[in-house]
């Protein structure tokens, strides 16, 4: 057995299933599969991005051996370089918004990094304090909204596994949109193979920045800035759809208790919007991804959400999350819950 320099290039896999429990609740025609990115060490799809952004930026000379990290980010990225840059031997500096919660903060610096409060302003003020950071201490500015090394690794990583996975059988992509590295990178990748496969961008219906519509406040972590983000190509997506928060955490819920699958608040944003029916019309596949990203949910939120499940239907839970027993249940049983 050879021996690796990274565990990523053995053990992260992320698997593509098909949501016959999801699909059969909403009486889908279409058949739906999902791609869980769950397989890094924070259990987030941005483990392998961290990682690899960082290799990319060595690579061309821009991070030099312990060198600070920085980056303007208080979620599933942040953490992900933060346990990145731990194994790579380089100090962390996030930049998070003064409303943090104690608790996010807190596990963000049990992992490692240091932390600079930004007390005003939104996601730029937040780029600039990191930018101003960066030069202060001589550091590597990661800045994954506007760096392409963000859908460079979808370009090479993602869209391959998607096309490998189900090859032309898919007619459309649906993907939520956070940064924009994920839609962009799977799109120009997919569109290169196949033009005919339809590439569906998801955003929350209260924070609608790429569909020209309303921008406030919403609740579902991962997608949403509230801006267009630089590395978000619109040449390469055919449709822009937009999901309520309380949709999508319907929809989270309901894949857990149909499939088994955890699937955080923008994994169930994307499930939405495959079942909005001006998308199932005419498609045959339906392919949501990311689906699967715990710390997209704040701990306590997420224990309350399957307290909440246990309470309201606990038989029913107890079918969809037993190992060994989802096999022999058939899709009316599933559809029944």
């Amino acid at each position: 057995m050879p021996i690796l320099r990274s565990y990523y290039q053995d053990v992260y896999r992320s698997p593509v299933v098909r949501l016959d429990g999801y699909s059969g609740r909403h009486g889908l025609a279409s058949s739906m599969l999902a791609y869980l990115d769950f397989g890094g060490a924070t259990g987030t799809a941005k483990d392998g991005l961290a990682e690899t952004m960082l290799a990319f930026a060595t690579e061309r000379g821009a991070l030099q051996p312990g060198m600070p990290v920085v980056e303007a980010s208080s979620g599933s990225f942040g953490a992900a370089l933060a346990v990145s840059c731990a194994t790579t031997g380089h100090p962390c500096i996030l930049v998070v918004p003064s409303n943090l919660p104690i608790a996010r903060r807190q596990r963000l610096q049990d992992l490692g990094t240091k932390i600079v409060v930004c007390s005003s302003g939104g996601r730029r003020a937040m780029d600039r304090i990191a930018q101003e950071t960066a030069e202060r201490y001589h550091g590597y500015f990661t800045h994954y909204f506007a760096n392409d090394d963000n859908p460079e690794y979808h370009r090479r990583v993602t869209g391959p596994q998607i096309l490998k996975a189900a090859g032309d059988s898919i007619d459309a992509i649906v993907i939520g949109v956070g940064s924009g590295g994920t839609v962009t990178g799977v799109a120009e990748y997919i569109k290169a193979w196949n033009s005919m496969i339809r590439i569906v961008a998801v955003e929350p219906a209260e924070c609608a920045a790429i569909s020209g519509g309303f921008i406030g406040q919403h609740g579902i972590a991962g997608i949403g800035p509230g801006f267009v983000p630089e590395n978000y190509n619109p040449y390469v997506v055919d449709t822009v759809l937009t999901v309520t928060t309380a949709d999508a955490e319907r929809a989270s819920k309901e894949v857990l208790l149909c499939d088994g699958i955890p699937a955080c608040t923008s994994g169930g944003a994307t499930l939405a919007a495959a079942v909005q029916r001006q998308l199932n019309r005419a498609l045959k596949h339906v392919y949501p991804l990311p689906l699967f990203s715990l710390l997209n949910i704040d701990r306590d939120t997420y224990g309350t959400m399957l307290e909440e499940l246990c309470r309201n239907s606990p038989k029913e839970f107890q079918k969809a999350v037993t190992p060994g027993r989802w096999k022999d249940r058939t899709r009316q049983d599933r559809c029944s819950l």
